[in-house]
């Protein structure tokens, strides 16, 4: 399948005019790794992929002295604009580009560039690669992402005690002081802030019982050291994850009865 990506480059900045700096090429050269230039491919790839690119086989005794060469030579010209590259693989896995191809596998290694698009421009990183189509499925991923936590909302405000439980874990308000209009302007703000993040507890299985060790911590019926939640003096749990496993299991069905009975008091 034919895959586009665009080599790009830092904005360049000093004292010329901005169309001067815009019209200058940059090259993105090999650097050494460990006294040896560095490779985009290795081993089986690289003996498939360089031969017919060198002038010799794969076989050849001066194949090892043709690949370092090439590898040290390799220079890739990046203008203002981005240097397209055409980095498909067919059916049988072959690149449709080989040179292309090439210099997508070198950049990828590359200590200069960035995989993670502009954003991922810090320290020596001066390149990045721009995948446009990886961009529309990105963003295509939170749209849906954005549209499940707005239906996972709207169940939400039908449901007061779930909200409660949401804000508590999701905030620091406690549910108790607010309005039912307060708790959804919140509900609705952590949302859009944390889509992700507020849709995965929202259809969390577990979400009750996370609530209620939430708010025995807040009441003092439990109390957390660290990570740990304890009871008294008991550890009960070395994680939350491992305070639901026990509350949960039906041996421990005495204390949690003892539990709900002190936050019930505290509450009164």
């Amino acid at each position: 399948m034919k895959k586009q990506i665009n080599l790009r480059r830092k904005e360049l900045m000093g004292h010329l005019p901005k169309e001067i700096r815009a019209g200058a090429n940059t090259w993105l050269s090999s650097v050494y790794v460990n006294r040896q230039p560095l490779k985009g491919v290795e081993g089986e790839e690289e003996r498939e992929f360089l031969n017919g690119v060198l002038d010799v086989s794969p076989e050849h005794v001066d194949w090892p002295k043709h690949v370092k060469k090439f590898w040290t030579e390799l220079a890739i010209k990046i203008p203002f604009e981005g240097v397209e590259l055409e980095v498909g693989l067919d059916e049988d896995g072959k690149p449709y580009s080989i040179m292309d191809y090439l210099k997508y596998r070198f950049a990828l290694k590359h200590p200069y560039v960035s995989e993670e698009g502009k954003d991922g421009l810090v320290g020596v990183k001066r390149y990045y690669i721009h995948d446009p189509k990886g961009d529309i499925i990105s963003k295509n991923k939170k749209v849906k992402l954005s549209k499940d936590a707005d239906k996972e909302f709207i169940k939400l405000t039908g449901d007061s005690k779930k909200m409660d439980r949401v804000l508590r874990l999701m905030s620091e308000y406690n549910p108790i002081t607010l309005t039912n209009d307060q708790k959804e302007n919140y509900l609705y703000d952590i949302k859009n802030k944390e889509p992700k993040k507020f849709f995965k507890l929202c259809t969390d299985k577990n979400l009750d019982v996370k609530a209620e060790i939430e708010e025995m911590v807040e009441a003092g019926v439990l109390r957390k050291i660290g990570n740990q939640v304890v009871y008294i003096d008991e550890v009960i749990g070395e994680t939350i994850e491992d305070t639901i496993v026990y509350l949960k299991n039906k041996k421990n069905s005495g204390t949690l009865t003892i539990l709900r009975a002190k936050l019930k008091e505290t509450v009164v």
